[in-house]
C-alpha cells in the first residue's frame, strides 16, 4: 500500500498530562508531567506500543509529525503513547487507537521491556513499555497532529529496511521489532 496522507487534525496530546511513573517491576511510584517525563534524560515511566496487521499479514506503520518533540519524521510502529494517571493500561491503549487511527481492534499483549532513549538535547524516552499486536482491515483515519504518513508494510521488507537505513526508525521500534519477530512468529503468518 502505498503512504496515506492525514485527513484529519484533532489535538490529542498535551505537555501537562499526567504520566504514571514505576519502578522496574511496572508498579506505579507517582506522577510527572509528559514535558517533564522526557527532559533530560527521561524519568521512568508506563508506556505501551501497538503492531496492527492487515489481512495480507502486512504491519501498519505511521511517520511521526514533524511537531513531535522526540523523533519528529522517523517511523514507528502502528501506534505508541502512555496511559495516564488513573487510566488502565487497557482503556488507554483502545483510547489512544481511535485517537490516532480512528478505529479499534482486538490486541494482545505479548510483553513488557523497559529502554532509555535520547534524542539529542531535545529530550529522551524512559519506558517500560508494554507491546501489543492486533490484526484490522478497517480503513485508519489518519490524525495529522500525530501523523505524518502512514504505510503498510510485509514483514521481510521492514526487515531489509531496517537493516539498510535504520537511522530512519524510531529506538523503540527497532528493538520491538527484533523482539516480535523472535519470538511472536504467530504474527508472521497470513490468517486464512
Amino acid at each position: 500500500m502505498s503512504e496515506q496522507q492525514p485527513r484529519r487534525d484533532e489535538v490529542v496530546s498535551f505537555d501537562d498530562e499526567p504520566l504514571i511513573l514505576v519502578d522496574a517491576k511496572d508498579r506505579e511510584i507517582g506522577y510527572l508531567d509528559k514535558a517533564s517525563a522526557h527532559d533530560g534524560h527521561g524519568t521512568l515511566h508506563r508506556a505501551f506500543s501497538l503492531f496492527v496487521f492487515n489481512p495480507n499479514g502486512e504491519v501498519l506503520l505511521q511517520q511521526r509529525a514533524e511537531g513531535k518533540r522526540l523523533w519528529p519524521g522517523y517511523w514507528a510502529n502502528t501506534c505508541c503513547s502512555h496511559p495516564r494517571r488513573g487510566e488502565r493500561l487497557k482503556d488507554a491503549i483502545h483510547r489512544r487507537l481511535a485517537e490516532e487511527l480512528g478505529f479499534d481492534c482486538e490486541l494482545t499483549h505479548l510483553f513488557e521491556f523497559t529502554y532509555q532513549a535520547s534524542y539529542g538535547d531535545a529530550g529522551s524516552e524512559h519506558e517500560l513499555c508494554h507491546v501489543f499486536a492486533g490484526r484490522s482491515d478497517a480503513a485508519p483515519d489518519v490524525n495529522a497532529s500525530e501523523i505524518a504518513a502512514l504505510r503498510y508494510v510485509a514483514p521481510d521488507m521492514l526487515d531489509q529496511e531496517i537493516a539498510a537505513n535504520p537511522e530512519r526508525y524510531t529506538p523503540w521500534l527497532k528493538l520491538e521489532w527484533q523482539r516480535l519477530r523472535a519470538q511472536h512468529a504467530e504474527w508472521f503468518a497470513t490468517p486464512a
